[in-house]
């Protein structure tokens, strides 16, 4: 018999379950199918995931129900079987549980924008909306409700209101979305929405999805003070930052890493403890032996759910080249090419980032390269301060162009504005997955892949639009791709990097690496493809810094090595200095015989970028010799 959850949870710790959604697309459910319907429509598969989870060493699992409100679901038409879906939602994991297992009801934000403005809904329309969902949730018999990933602290305190009113006393675990320094995306400290949860009649309140693991204990040592008022934490955390492969999420954090920090937040007093986006059984059943957690009931063996078959990819059609670009073919004689990223402000103070530029030219660097709102993260726009940065600096510029945030039209009309702001190189990426933002709201385009926006920028070179159409004049652009190297399987990425090549990329810029046999390798398995490569080279700048790469950040491994002579010294002014003997190591291992050299300041700290770009330019390295062999194209 289940001990009272609010009553339990003041005095132990209780271990929850992990994904759902992106555990069953893993399964073969299509990516951004509402699974939520699958209550109705394939029970079984539910049930499973239910039975694996509390397997692995879940004490508590969560309703297949976060999106099952009336807003979300009459976009499919479906608005009338809110209560349905919700009802069998929550008997279908009550009856996976049965008599150890705490069943909490999961009410997620109804995707309505705030604040509300438009006139069109008001605050009781989404008490209305939280009231038919959480009262089928009861009646379906859950133990507790989990209001979670709620952006918004205004609609937490709604949902909160009708949690109350309708929810039979039932305990409420109040978690808010903290995209970064444990602040709301409109900038609300995780304290203050804590306090006015609590005020409102939550049981425990937390944090869950976010940024990855760093940004969850982030959010927490703000809610620590909290646990002098025995207040209850809970946390479930992300597994780090989504890579978008192919037409599935991939997650980064090893269940051993996300286990380890898991147990440096149950000291800071979390005492609910689980996973969000791109955590599995594997992730729970680490949680389960680190930190010593009791197992729960055992239950049969789960139904085996077979993948949904997937297509072989067709290899697009190469693209006619036209040279290789005004920027790569300008490249200057006789030195080994440089490349320093630095990333638009998050504010429109942008003096820093052009006195960077301007110094790292005195020094020597042939471009600075310019994201676009990397990691969904808000930030100045790069095309503007591309050309600001050519005015006042004289110096290249490459600059980042996502697929996320513009459809097709407005990323053609982008390329032609970097033509006529004299731009010459352009890096084409998907872009990190919009679920990492910190702005409230924002979703991702997508009209094209990579793959697709080196085709269209190629077309514009050949004097074409994306239709087919003449635009008069030719760009001479130099097309850049991303390429992630992982030498333990790297096929399927130089696949990938082959397919961009035959869409006409002239030149690679690599996710950062850290070890010289690991670029050799790269080098060596890459040669056949007429492409210049620029290894990403990252210093590093403290021990836990080296960590949340390696573990949290999809494509970048560390040596245990490198981590390991990082975490003997005590204090971070040594383990820097340490990093920094490690890194100008690597660049005087690398400058001989690679193409190029991309540097990236760590922090957006541009001043030791360039202490390695006077390195190489005092030691004189030419590097491959090939940037400059192969001009003309």
């Amino acid at each position: 018999m289940k001990t009272n959850f609010a009553d339990y949870i003041k005095e132990h710790v209780i271990l929850g379950d992990g994904a759902f959604g992106t555990y069953l697309y893993e399964k073969g459910i299509d990516f951004g199918k509402n699974i939520d319907l699958l209550n109705l429509n394939n029970p079984d598969l539910i049930y499973s995931v239910h039975e694996e989870y509390i397997r692995a060493g879940s004490q508590l699992i969560e309703t297949n129900t976060f999106g099952a409100n009336v807003f979300k679901l009459q976009e499919m038409g479906k608005e009338d079987q809110v209560a349905e879906i919700n009802k069998a939602g929550a008997r279908i994991a009550v009856k996976a549980a049965g008599h150890d297992v705490y069943v909490a009801g999961s009410v997620g934000p109804t995707g309505v924008e705030f604040p509300l403005i438009s006139g069109d809904i008001n605050e009781e329309d989404l008490k209305a909306a939280f009231g038919v969902q959480i009262k089928a949730l009861v009646d379906g018999g859950v133990d507790l409700l989990m209001l979670e990933t709620f952006t918004h602290l205004e609609e937490m305190l709604l949902a909160l209101a009708t949690a109350q009113k309708v929810g039979s006393n039932l305990p409420i675990v109040a978690q808010m979305l903290y995209p970064a320094q444990g602040l709301t995306a409109r900038g609300v400290d995780a304290l203050t929405c804590a306090k006015a949860a609590l005020a409102a009649g939550a049981t425990v309140v937390g944090a869950n999805c976010g940024r990855g693991v760093d940004s969850m204990y982030t959010a927490i040592s703000r809610l620590a003070p909290l646990v002098e008022e025995n207040v209850p934490l809970s946390a479930f955390s992300n597994a780090g930052l989504p890579e978008v492969m192919g037409h599935r999420m991939v997650y980064p954090a090893q269940p051993s890493y996300m286990a380890r920090r898991a147990a440096e937040m149950l000291k800071m007093g979390v005492h609910l403890i689980g996973g969000c986006c791109g955590t599995t059984p594997a992730h729970i059943h680490e949680f389960r032996k680190t930190l010593k957690l009791r197992h729960k009931k055992s239950v049969g063996t789960a139904k085996t759910v077979a993948a949904a078959p997937q297509e072989a990819p067709t290899a697009p059609t190469a693209v006619k080249k036209s040279g290789r670009g005004s920027f790569l073919d300008n490249l200057p004689a006789g030195r080994l090419p440089v490349l320093v990223e630095l990333d638009p402000p998050t504010h429109l103070d942008i003096d820093n980032v052009l006195a960077g530029a301007k110094s790292l030219t005195e020094s020597g660097v042939d471009a600075v390269t310019l994201g676009e709102n990397p990691l969904a993260i808000l930030r100045a726009g790069n095309i503007a301060l591309a050309h600001r940065i050519r005015e006042e600096a004289g110096v290249q510029v490459i600059l980042h162009q996502t697929c996320r945030d513009q459809n097709a039209l407005g990323l053609q009309s982008h390329i032609m504005a970097a033509h006529i702001l004299g731009l010459e190189a352009i890096l084409a990426v998907t872009g990190d997955s919009a679920s990492s933002t910190d702005q409230p709201g924002v979703s991702g385009v997508f009209d094209v892949n990579s793959l697709g926006l080196i085709r269209m920028i190629s077309q514009f070179n050949q004097g074409m639009n994306m239709a087919g159409k003449s635009i008069k004049k030719p760009t001479n652009f130099s097309i850049g791709a991303a390429f992630s190297f992982r030498p333990s399987n790297p096929t399927m990425q130089i696949t990938r990097l082959e397919r961009k090549a035959a869409q006409g990329a002239h030149f690679v810029m690599t996710q950062p690496l850290f070890d010289k046999n690991v670029v050799e390798a790269m080098v060596e398995q890459t040669n056949h493809l007429n492409v210049l490569i620029f290894p990403g080279i990252f210093p590093l700048i403290s021990a836990r810094n080296a960590e949340f790469l390696h573990n949290e950040v999809p494509g970048i491994s560390i040596p245990e090595e490198i981590r390991k002579k990082l975490r003997r010294y005590d204090e971070v002014a040594d383990q820097r200095k340490a990093a920094m003997e490690i890194t100008e190591q690597l660049v005087a291992d690398l400058a001989p015989f690679v193409d190029g050299l991309y540097l990236i300041s760590p922090l957006n700290k541009w001043e030791i970028a360039e202490k390695f770009l006077c390195q190489i330019r005092e030691a004189g390295w030419q590097g491959s010799g090939r940037a400059v062999a192969r001009g003309g194209g």
